[in-house]
Parts: structure tokens; sequence; C-alpha cells
């Protein structure tokens, strides 16, 4: 994660929140080192064609999001790319669990290609599946474990999505994670749900869609003995949370959110659900990257928004709708900075070796871990409603 202290300042073209001119954001990350990049990448990609297919997710900078067949979240992206059975190469500008995602579900024959294998994510990272075995060895030793079902957020790796599938769990998205809980309470009658990775998805997806009180969410630490929890907790719990975050969202606070609301009467709270439990209940409205997105783009002009949400999509909304009021919402700006990892020389790169005949960076899941991870994923599009959103 990269950050930058400044004001809260809004990051539209239109008029500021209380001025007349737009406001230029302190924290914008560099130009491309070298302009001729962007001819390089226009030409490569030119002489593939068909051949290759570049997803570029919504977190991406915008050097490298114009060279994007799809723009989008992680599962959308993923689906996508199995809709193209006809390309070759699949250059997925997201980080690693994305493109794990996309090769589980592709053709065998299709290769995945990351541009930088250094582009991971803070929160896949914190769920080792040493660990989560662990902590299952210790659910079945405080008598608990017959009644756990496993559910993990799209943001995870391979191998804790096949964790799920052979142990009877499934996979969930922000939009859906309600919709698969609910699947996973109806699973067995005494049903307690181990939530993976994110605690905060878990937690407001348990509380303020569910119904369920805080105490009946308890949070499982990886680095302390059982978690860190008693045998009573465990049983008197229906969701045990595994302690992780995103880097991005965990670092929005309620502190800011009743500023903004003090200085700027009528501004709209928009967050994303890895918000803290804190934050959430102060928003107005809270949904995926795609409801953020559809949101302020079916809100009126002249309507002022304070977006809870990694910066480089905030900051694309905001030159995108000049119309309206857009800030973002803290005092640090703040991107992913193993998103962006993903930059222009390094997807030039990717790109040229393809030209040349060179398949570089290519993202394989072993076929056992494939197949546990597809029955996760496949228990989730098989459930109501949202589940082939992300």
């Amino acid at each position: 994660m990269t950050t930058v202290d400044l004001p809260l300042l809004p990051l539209g073209k239109g008029k500021d929140l209380g001025t007349e001119r737009g406001v230029e954001c302190p924290g914008d990350l560099p130009p491309a080192s070298d302009p001729a990049l962007v001819e390089r990448a226009r030409v490569a990609k030119e002489r593939l064609g068909e051949r290759v297919f570049v997803l570029g997710h919504h977190y991406q900078r915008d050097e490298v999001i114009q060279f994007a067949d799809v723009t989008g979240d992680s599962f959308k992206l993923a689906r996508e790319a199995a809709a193209r059975p006809d390309a070759e190469y699949i250059v997925f500008c997201g980080v690693h669990f994305m493109a794990e995602s996309a090769d589980i579900l592709t053709a065998d024959e299709q290769k995945v290609v990351l541009p930088d294998l250094a582009a991971g994510c803070s929160m896949a990272d914190m769920a080792r599946l040493r660990q989560v075995e662990d902590a299952w060895e210790a659910l079945a030793a405080a008598g608990v474990a017959d009644s756990v079902v496993p559910v993990t957020y799209m943001n995870s790796s391979a191998d804790i999505k096949a964790f799920c599938g052979r142990n009877g769990g499934a996979v969930c998205t922000s939009s859906n994670a309600e919709v698969a809980l609910e699947w996973a309470f109806a699973q067995k009658p005494d049903a307690k749900v181990l939530f993976l990775p994110d605690q905060h998805l878990g937690r407001n997806t348990a509380v303020l869609q569910l119904g369920l009180s805080l105490d009946e969410c308890v949070v499982w630490n990886p680095l302390l003995p059982d978690g860190g929890l008693t045998t009573d907790q465990l049983r008197d719990a229906r969701m045990i949370l595994w302690k992780g975050h995103c880097s991005v969202h965990g670092k929005f606070s309620a502190d800011v959110v009743d500023e903004l609301r003090a200085q700027h009467p009528g501004i709209q709270i928009l967050v994303h659900p890895e918000c803290t439990h804190e934050v959430v209940t102060k928003a107005d409205l809270v949904g995926s990257t795609e409801f953020i997105i559809k949101t302020i783009e079916s809100a009126p002009p002249g309507s002022s928004w304070a977006i809870g949400t990694e910066l480089n999509l905030v900051k694309r909304l905001a030159n995108a709708h000049p119309d309206k009021q857009i800030a973002f919402l803290d005092r640090t700006v703040c991107f992913c900075s193993t998103m962006n990892r993903i930059d222009l020389p390094h997807l030039v790169w990717a790109l040229e070796s393809l030209v040349d005949g060179h398949v570089v960076n290519v993202i394989e899941v072993d076929e056992q871990t494939q197949a546990e991870a597809r029955l996760a994923l496949d228990r989730m599009l098989a459930l109501p409603g949202r589940s082939a959103r992300d």
C-alpha cells in the first residue's frame, strides 16, 4: 500500500466541495518512465490480435487500463477470460490470486500471464494453507469442526479455495456474501461459518445483512494458540472470522466520515464492505466495486460523494463524472501498491515477449487444486440471485 498524507480534497474536474475550482491530487502516481512505452504496447497488442485478451482490474492505473479489453473486479474478469476460449493468452493486469482464478476457469491450452509475479494481495497472504489446516485441527479438538462450513472470499489463494472445496464449503464475492452465508448456515442444523480471509466482509455481512449479533462473531488469530479463543467461545460463536483485512479499505476511519458530514451537509458516504464495521455502519451505501461504479453512474448531477475504496478507481470515477462532487474518504491518499506493480513497463515486456514467442510469468494451478477449488466456485455459481456478479 502506497500512502501520501494530504488534507481532505475532492478529486473531480468539476467544482470542489465548497470551492470554485478543481484540485489536483498530490498523491498522483508518476507518469510512465518512457513515453514510447504507450506506442510499444499498442503495436505489440495489435500484432498479437485475437490471440491475446487483456484483463484490467478496476484498481489498476490508467496507463494500464487503456490497454484492457475488459475491466472489472476479480471474479468478473476471470469469467470474462473463460468466455474467450479462442484467446491463446490471457494477460491479467491484477494480482496473483486473480490470475489463479482465471487459470482455474479457462481451458488447459490457454496460458494466463501475470506481467509482474510480485503483484500479490496482502489480504490473501494473511491466510496461508498450513495456518488454515492448523485451525481446522484445532476446531476438531474443540469438538466443533463437524458444525463448521468454510467460506472463503474470492480474494484468497487457489489452495484456500481448494480447502473450502474439499471440506464442503464455497467461495463468495463481495456482492453475494449474504447469499453464500445463508447457504452455509443451511448446510447443517447447528452450522457455524469459518470465514476467510477478510474479517470485515464477514462481520459486516453477518451482522448488517443476516442480523447476527457482534457477540456471535469471534476472530481467529492464526498467530495465537487455538486462535486466541476458548472452547466456550468457539462453541457459542456462529461466525469464526479469520484475522485478515484489506490494507487499503482498512485505512478508512469513522472520524473522517463524521468530519465530512460536519463540513459538507448532504454529502453521501459510499464504501466497500471490506471497510471496518465502524465505517460501514456510518455509511449511506455499502457495496462491491461494481456497485460503487453503478451508484455513481446513476447519481444525479450536483450530488456530493465521499468514496471509500482504492484511489485509482475513485479518481477515475471523479474524472468520468465532472458534474458530481467526488472526494476520497480519507486524509491519506492510498493506492494498492501490489496492484500497481503491474505498470506499463511490465505490461509492455509481457506483450512483446508473447510477440517474440516467449510466454513469460505463466500462472498455473495444479490439477488437484484446480479440481477442489472449482468445487467451491461451482457451489457459489449454483447460488441464487447475485452469485454471478462480483
